[in-house]
C-alpha cells in the first residue's frame, strides 16, 4: 500500500506538471496572437482596431504572473510583433540583421510586460499601464545608437478615428490611448467590479476626448496655398546595387522634370512654385561633378522654378553627407540641409573595428557624417522642413523644424533598397501622423515610391505606385500656427516616463499591489 500511495503521489505530480506545462504553452500561444494582432494594425494591412484588442489580450495574459514569467510572455509577444513588421531590414543583406533587430526590439516589450502584474493591481490601472508602454517606446526611440522608433503603436493609427488626437499629444499620445483602451477593454471583461467600473470609465473618457478633438476648431487659421510638384523618377533596378547606375537615377529625375515642364507649357498641369526630388536622386556629387550640376540646372531651367535635390555630397576624409539642396534655375545650388539622424549599420557603422570582425556585411555600411541645424530651408520664399527618410520617425527632429518656422514638411526618401516590402507603407503612415501632429501638409518624394501629397488632416490627396516614374502636382496649404502637440513637444512623453517610474518604484504602491494579489490568490 505504501508503494501504491507513493506511486499515486508521483502520478499526481506528473499530472500537475503536465497541466502547468500545458497552461504555460497556452499563455505563450496567446502571447503570439497578441503580438501578431499588433503587427496587423500597421500598414499596408492597416487594421488599426486590432491594436487595442491585441493589447487587451496581452494584459489579461499577464495578470497574476510573476515578473520573470511576465517578461517571458512579453518577449514572445514582442517577437510575434516585430518579426513580421521588420523583414524589409534584411531584404537584400540576409536574415541576420532582421532577426537581430527584431530580437533586440522585443526586449522592450518584455520590460513593459514585467511591470504589468504590478501595474494592473493599481487604481486606474489602464493609465499606469499605458504610461509604462509609452515609457518603453521613449527609451527604445533613443537608445542604442540614436534609437529605433519603428513600430510605435501610434504610427499604426493613420487610418483610425484616433488620428486627430495626434494634434494634442503627438505619437506618444496616440500610443498612450491605444494601450489605455486595450488595458481598459481587457480588465473590463475579467477584473472584479471596482476595476471593471474604472476600466469602463477610462474607455468612455478617452472616447469623449476623441470626440472633442474631432469637432474642435483648428488651433489657428488656414494659411495661403501654394502649387508644388513631387517627382518620382524611379530606379533602373531593385536592391542595394541600384546605386551602380546612379547616373541613370539622376537622368530619370531630370527627364521627368523636363516632361513636367512640357506639360505645364501645354496647360496640362499647373505651374508649381517649386519641385521636390527624392533622397539620392543625385548620388553623383553635383558640387564636384560639373556634368551632374549641369543636368540639374537644365531641369531647373526647363521648369523655371527651384528644385529640392537629394544628393550625396563629399565631406572630406573619405566621409560623405546625405544632403538636400535648394537648386535655383539661375544661381544653382543654394541652401542645404544635411541629414541629421543617420541609419546605424546602413549609413554609418557603430563600433566599426569590432563590427567588421563580427559580420562580413558590416563593411558595406557607409561613412556618412550627421548634419546639424533645424532642418529648415527656404525655397521660393517658403520655409520648409526637411525630414529625410529615416528622420520622419523621430519626434524631436520634425518638431524642431516646425517650431523653427517651417510651413510645410517634405520627406525626401529612397526606398528602392527595400524593394516591394511593407517599409514604404509604414513610412507613409508616419508621414500622415506627422501631418496631423503639426498641422502641416507633407510631401513625400520617393525614388521608387510611394510618393504622396498629404493634407494637414492626414489624408493622402495623391500618391504614386511602386517602381513607376510619375509626377504629382497639387495645391497645398501653408500654415504657420502651432498645434498643441508642437508647442508641448516631448512633455507628454516625459510625463508618461515619470509616471511609469514612480508607479513601479513607489514601495507603498507595490505593497498594496502585492497584498491584493495574495488576497485574490487565496480567494
Amino acid at each position: 500500500m505504501g508503494r501504491d500511495a507513493h506511486y499515486g503521489d508521483r502520478s499526481g505530480r506528473r499530472g500537475v506538471n503536465a497541466r502547468a506545462l500545458a497552461a504555460s504553452a497556452a499563455r505563450l500561444g496567446v502571447a503570439v496572437v497578441s503580438g501578431y494582432l499588433l503587427y496587423l494594425s500597421f500598414p499596408p494591412r492597416g487594421l488599426w482596431f486590432l491594436a487595442p484588442i491585441g493589447m487587451a489580450i496581452l494584459i489579461v495574459t499577464l495578470r497574476g504572473r510573476s515578473v520573470r514569467a511576465a517578461a517571458g510572455i512579453g518577449y514572445v509577444a514582442g517577437l510575434a510583433f516585430f518579426l513580421p513588421l521588420l523583414p524589409w531590414v534584411g531584404e537584400y543583406v540576409g536574415a541576420a540583421p532582421w532577426l537581430a533587430l527584431s530580437a533586440a526590439q522585443a526586449v522592450a516589450v518584455a520590460v513593459f510586460a514585467a511591470g504589468v502584474p504590478t501595474l494592473v493591481q493599481m487604481r486606474w490601472a489602464p493609465m499606469w499601464i499605458a504610461s509604462g508602454w509609452v515609457a518603453v517606446e521613449a527609451v527604445r526611440s533613443r537608445i542604442p545608437f540614436g534609437g529605433f522608433p519603428w513600430g510605435r503603436l501610434g504610427f499604426g493609427q493613420a487610418d483610425g478615428p484616433l488620428l486627430p488626437l495626434a494634434s494634442l499629444a503627438g505619437t506618444p499620445g496616440l500610443s498612450f490611448v491605444v494601450v489605455a483602451l486595450g488595458a481598459a477593454l481587457g480588465l473590463s471583461m475579467v477584473a472584479v467590479t471596482p476595476i471593471r467600473v474604472r476600466a469602463v470609465v477610462t474607455i468612455v473618457g478617452i472616447a469623449l476626448v476623441g470626440v472633442a478633438v474631432v469637432v474642435a476648431p483648428p488651433t489657428g487659421g488656414g494659411g495661403p496655398e501654394v502649387t508644388v510638384a513631387v517627382v518620382q523618377g524611379n530606379v533602373p533596378r531593385l536592391g542595394l546595387d541600384f546605386n551602380a547606375q546612379r547616373r541613370a537615377v539622376l537622368d530619370n529625375h531630370v527627364r521627368a522634370t523636363i516632361d513636367l515642364a512640357t506639360r505645364v507649357a501645354a496647360g496640362d498641369m499647373k505651374q508649381p512654385a517649386f519641385v521636390v526630388w527624392p533622397e539620392n536622386s543625385s548620388d553623383i556629387d553635383p558640387y564636384r561633378n560639373p556634368d551632374a550640376a549641369q543636368q540639374i540646372t537644365i531641369a531647373a531651367q526647363a521648369v523655371g522654378v527651384p528644385i529640392l535635390v537629394g544628393a550625396v555630397v563629399a565631406n572630406g576624409g573619405g566621409t560623405t553627407r546625405n544632403s538636400v539642396i535648394v537648386w535655383d534655375p539661375r544661381t544653382g545650388p543654394g541652401q542645404r540641409s544635411d541629414k541629421r539622424q543617420l541609419v546605424p549599420f546602413g549609413e554609418y557603422l557603430p563600433l566599426r573595428a569590432l563590427m567588421t570582425k563580427l559580420s562580413p556585411y558590416a563593411a558595406q555600411a557607409g561613412r556618412f557624417v550627421a548634419g546639424t541645424g533645424d532642418g529648415v530651408v527656404d525655397i521660393s520664399g517658403v520655409p520648409i522642413a526637411v525630414a529625410t527618410c529615416y528622420e520622419i520617425a523621430f519626434d524631436r527632429l520634425v518638431s524642431r523644424s516646425v517650431r523653427a518656422g517651417a510651413q510645410l514638411i517634405t520627406v525626401p526618401t529612397n526606398n528602392a533598397t527595400f524593394g516591394r516590402t511593407d517599409m514604404t507603407y509604414q513610412q507613409l503612415a508616419m508621414s500622415r501622423v506627422r501631418a496631423v501632429e503639426h498641422g502641416r501638409a507633407v510631401l513625400v518624394a520617393a525614388t521608387s515610391g510611394v510618393s504622396a501629397v498629404i493634407t494637414t488632416d492626414g489624408r493622402v490627396a495623391q500618391r504614386t505606385r511602386l517602381f513607376t516614374a510619375d509626377v504629382l502636382v497639387a495645391q497645398v496649404q501653408l500654415r504657420s500656427d502651432l498645434t498643441v502637440a508642437t508647442r508641448v513637444g516631448a512633455l507628454p512623453e516625459w510625463l508618461a516616463v515619470a509616471v511609469a517610474v514612480i508607479s513601479l518604484l513607489d514601495p507603498a504602491r507595490r505593497r498594496v499591489a502585492l497584498r491584493s494579489a495574495r488576497e485574490r490568490a487565496v480567494a
